[in-house]
Parts: C-alpha cells; sequence; structure tokens
C-alpha cells in the first residue's frame, strides 16, 4: 500500500484547516430554540405546512407552547399530514433569508395547505446598532408595509450584504412560491398580545394584521382573521381567566393558551368556504365550532384612539361580504362621503338576513358591543325580516328555514320555542324587546344610540311608495320615544325621495326587483341618513363633518 507523503498530509491538513474557517457557520442565537424534530411524511397524503414564529412553534423554552404543538391533535393523521415548520424569533424577512422558507418549498406538492403566520417579529430593527450587545442583536425587521420599497444593508449578525424589503413583499413571495408548486397558501393574522386598556385586550400588534387582510384580498386567498378571533374570545372570559393563558411576557401562550390559540385556528379554517379542512379533521376536530363570521369580513375600528360611529342592521345597511357582489350595496358603506375618517371611525357591522333577534342570537350583537367605548355613536336599524317566521315548520327544506321572525310590538310578550334550525330552546321576544335591549347595552358602554325605520323596498301604489306605518317602522319610532334616544324615520324619509324621483330614475337604485339597492341607492340613502344625523338634537356629529359637508 502506497501511503501519503508527509508533504501531502501537511497540504491536506492546511487546506482543511482553511476549509474549516471559510466555513465556519454562525453560532446559533442562544434565546432561540433549535427546530423541532422534523415529522416523517406520508407522501400519499396531503399535507398541512405551518410557516411562522414561536407563537405557533415546536421547541420553545418552557413554559411556552406554540399553537402550532397541539394543532395535530385537531385532524386525522390517517388523512392529512401536519407538519410545523414554525420558528421561533423569525420574522417573514429572517425565515426567508436563513433559507427556512426554501427547506419547507421543497417539500410541498400539489393539493398541500400552507398556512403563513408572520409579524410578531417584524417590527424589530432592521439592522442593530453596533453599541447593541452582540448576545442581542437580532437584525431580523422587515420595512413597514406593503410597497416594493427596499434598505440595503450590512447585515450586523450575518456580516453578510443584504437588501431588505417590506413586509408585504416577503408575504406575496410566499404566497406566489405556494402558487407555484400547485398548493394552497393561507393567511393567518397574528395572535393576540396579552395587553388590556379599558377592559378590552388589544387588537393586533402594528398593522400587520390590516395587512394580511389585504394581501389576501390582492392574491384571492383565503384569510384567517386569528387577531379578531382569539380577541373577541378573551374579551369575553375577561383579563384575569385570559392571564392565566400567557406566560410573563404578554406574547407566548402556555399549553393551555396554545390549545386555545390551535382550537381558534382550526375554527377559522373551518369558517371558510370550499376549503378542504373539514374533510380531515379528527373528532377533536369536529367538535370545534366554525368560525361562522370571518367571510364577512366585518370592520373594526381604524383606529382606536378616535370615537367610533357604528351602524348595525340587516342587509340594507350592508350586504354579505360589504363588496357589491351581485350589484348589491347596503348604506352604511357610503357614510366616508360625510364624515371625516381620520377624527371618527365608521365601522359597518351590519349582517345581511338578520332581524333584531338573530343579530343578538347568533352573537353578532355582542361581538359588536365589545368594540364600543364611551363617546361613540351606534345606529341601529332592523326590519326588513322581522316579520317572518318566528320558527319553520318541518315540511320547510332545511335550506330555505329561517326562523327568525320576533313576536309583533314593543311589549314584554314572550314565546317559548325549540328553534328548528339549531335544535335548541330559545325564548323569543317582541321586536321592540330586542331594539330596546341594543339600546340599553350600548348606553352601558357609554355610547349615544340612535334609532332608525327600516327602509322601505320598491313597491309602488297609488303613485307612491308604500311604507311600513303599523309594522316595524312604528315599533322603532316607539321604541326610540321610550327610551328618549335620537330617531330617524328613514322608511318615511326614503319613500319621499323615491317619489320625488319618479319609477323610472328609482329603478336605477335598485339591484334586484324591491330590496337590495345598487351603489346608487345606497349612496342616495347614506346622504339621507347623514343629513338625519347632523339634525340630531345639539348636532353631537358636527365636529366630525367633513368640511366640504358643512
Amino acid at each position: 500500500m502506497n501511503l501519503p507523503t508527509p508533504r501531502i498530509l501537511v497540504t491536506l491538513f492546511l487546506a482543511l484547516l482553511a476549509g474549516s474557517i471559510v466555513a465556519q457557520p454562525t453560532p446559533p442565537d442562544p434565546k432561540v430554540p433549535p427546530p423541532a424534530a422534523k415529522q416523517s411524511l406520508n407522501p400519499a397524503l396531503p399535507t398541512i405546512w405551518i410557516a411562522g414564529d414561536s407563537t405557533a412553534a415546536a421547541g420553545n423554552p418552557a413554559p411556552i407552547v406554540g399553537w402550532g404543538v397541539p394543532f395535530p391533535s385537531y385532524f386525522d393523521l390517517d388523512k392529512v399530514n401536519v407538519v410545523n415548520r414554525a420558528r421561533g424569533g423569525r420574522s417573514s424577512r429572517t425565515f426567508i433569508a436563513e433559507g427556512l422558507w426554501d427547506e419547507l418549498m421543497a417539500q410541498v406538492k400539489p393539493g398541500d395547505q400552507v398556512l403563513i403566520q408572520f409579524g410578531h417579529n417584524d417590527g424589530s430593527p432592521v439592522n442593530e446598532d453596533a453599541s447593541v450587545p452582540k448576545a442581542k442583536r437580532r437584525s431580523r425587521g422587515s420595512l413597514p408595509g406593503l410597497g416594493d420599497e427596499t434598505r440595503e444593508i450590512d447585515n450586523i449578525v450575518t456580516g453578510k450584504h443584504e437588501v431588505v424589503h417590506t413586509f408585504g413583499w416577503y408575504v406575496r413571495k410566499m404566497i406566489a412560491d405556494v402558487k407555484a408548486r400547485g398548493a394552497t397558501p393561507t393567511l393567518l393574522s397574528l395572535t393576540v398580545r396579552n395587553y388590556w386598556k379599558n377592559g378590552r385586550i388589544e387588537r393586533g400588534s402594528g398593522h400587520y394584521r390590516e395587512w394580511d387582510r389585504a394581501l389576501a384580498s390582492e392574491a384571492g386567498i383565503a384569510f384567517v382573521d386569528l387577531t379578531r378571533q382569539l380577541a373577541d374570545e378573551l374579551d369575553f372570559r375577561g383579563e384575569q381567566k385570559a392571564a392565566e393563558l400567557f406566560v410573563p411576557d404578554h406574547v407566548h401562550p402556555t399549553a393551555a393558551g396554545a390549545e386555545l390559540f390551535a382550537a381558534q385556528v382550526v375554527a377559522g379554517l373551518k369558517g371558510l368556504r370550499k376549503a378542504p379542512f373539514g374533510e380531515w379533521l379528527s373528532d377533536k376536530g369536529r367538535a370545534v365550532a366554525a368560525d361562522k363570521i370571518g367571510w364577512l369580513n366585518l370592520p373594526e375600528p381604524a383606529d382606536p384612539k378616535l370615537p367610533t360611529l357604528m351602524f348595525v342592521g340587516d342587509s340594507t345597511v350592508r350586504n354579505g361580504r360589504g363588496d357589491g357582489a351581485g350589484g348589491q350595496w347596503g348604506w352604511g358603506d357610503f357614510l366616508d362621503g360625510y364624515f371625516d375618517t381620520g377624527k371618527i371611525n365608521l365601522v359597518n357591522r351590519a349582517v345581511g338576513g338578520t332581524t333584531g333577534r338573530t343579530f343578538l342570537t347568533l352573537g353578532y350583537w355582542p361581538r359588536a358591543r365589545l368594540l364600543l367605548k364611551p363617546g361613540d355613536f351606534v345606529v341601529i336599524q332592523f326590519g326588513t325580516n322581522d316579520g317572518g317566521p318566528i320558527n319553520e315548520d318541518a315540511s320547510v327544506p332545511p335550506a330555505n328555514r329561517r326562523a327568525r321572525g320576533s313576536l309583533p310590538g314593543t311589549g314584554e310578550e314572550t314565546k317559548d320555542i325549540v328553534n328548528i334550525i339549531t335544535g335548541e330552546p330559545e325564548v323569543v321576544h317582541t321586536n321592540g324587546w330586542y331594539l330596546r335591549k341594543f339600546v340599553r347595552e350600548a348606553r352601558e358602554a357609554g355610547a349615544t344610540p340612535v334609532l332608525c325605520s327600516l327602509v322601505p323596498r320598491k313597491i309602488w301604489k297609488d303613485g307612491r311608495i308604500v311604507r311600513s306605518e303599523h309594522g316595524s317602522a312604528e315599533v322603532a319610532r316607539e321604541v326610540a320615544a321610550q327610551e328618549k334616544v335620537p330617531f330617524i324615520d328613514l322608511n318615511n324619509l326614503v319613500a319621499e325621495r323615491y317619489e320625488e324621483l319618479g319609477p323610472a330614475a328609482v329603478d336605477a337604485l335598485f339591484a334586484d326587483p324591491h330590496t337590495h339597492t345598487s351603489r346608487a341607492g345606497a349612496v342616495a340613502i347614506a346622504g339621507i341618513v347623514a343629513r338625519a344625523l347632523r339634525n340630531m338634537p345639539g348636532d353631537p356629529l358636527g365636529a366630525y363633518v367633513r368640511a366640504s359637508e358643512r
């Protein structure tokens, strides 16, 4: 055997030494836990992937538990793989820059689902100052916003030159990469932080939630507003009970918190329309109630520091998702032409198909009330659907069952039923009882309630629009008088305007035969509402009116 000469051995040793110096990796960040062991995959099954930060990650230091840890238990793992690739300490930028995203993408295949949730760390410094101790340097922040701005840096952590992009740029890249693999991306807004003010938990850190919503809309993909779901749930529980779900740093969940967060992710996914997640659920997952309001895209105050003018009602106030589907719009979406949104939030929480009764029983009013604070205003308009059946007969096909009507009048009469839709017992009250409840609870929250009669349908008789003279309109008037709150006789005001215009012109204001307005019709009614609000005694909204409307 020919052995290598001493000269060759020395040469090899020096080469290896040089290579080890050049290739020496950056020391791991002691504050960031190592990744969890990678799960084995069944290649014959679709996979749900999680890309995110420590609020989802496995491998966090105790007592922190990311929601991605209990998440697989909500699925039947004989039907779908669930793989958690979230990593503590990462932003959208560093998840890509460190190669974690490419590692994930290398395994994604057509038919997979990728859940993307970033933002908690994106607000960190883009590059640390040299005065910051090395152990505390992160240099992980992205530029704010959705644009194409960039910033070139010499990264103090990696020692490399880097072009840093906006949060929107990084998330757009993730969305595009997932689609290119034939898989489906879903954006999740951030988990909430355990910060409270005036008895309400913070609803999102920075603008990442609204940016995620905008990015999902732009890309035509699903968005799960986990921030809203968790904030609603924790507001209902209260500050003391919520504190038990977080470790002392206010951001990271305990095991109990992770379980709640994971269940809310599942609820959000189940609430998506035409998504496959329901087909893959375990018994535990099937027991989670779907989030039924996420698809509605209901707004919240853009600036919590400002007063809010809120609208609640049915589809004549806000139709569907408030995006004009089918050419149908509600008048509550067009008050921004009259009020300065730099001085007051406009929040349209009306939900199509509801009555005063179902707006309460389906949870829309309790969630809207969570957003009210002293100094706010809430405009209440119901009646279009209140005359429907209190409970459907079993002969009515399930798809056509409504069971949403209330008892007529303003009294305290009740009727006990077993609701054919929910299967649960229910005590049904009068139309006026529900309106009184909304008025009183708005006052309890420190807001000013305003009652409106329902807008009229496009039904002509003897040259006049048919009014609701002895029905829901009169109920609203009576309750307003009983509770001594402002009343807008929208039923009569709008009818008078239609009669001024005449049948031909009014036809153009509707998107269906007689109930739902077109954009032009909604704008016209919004103008009537705005003028009526300005005419309230004392002009309490005068300070918030646009200068052009004064």
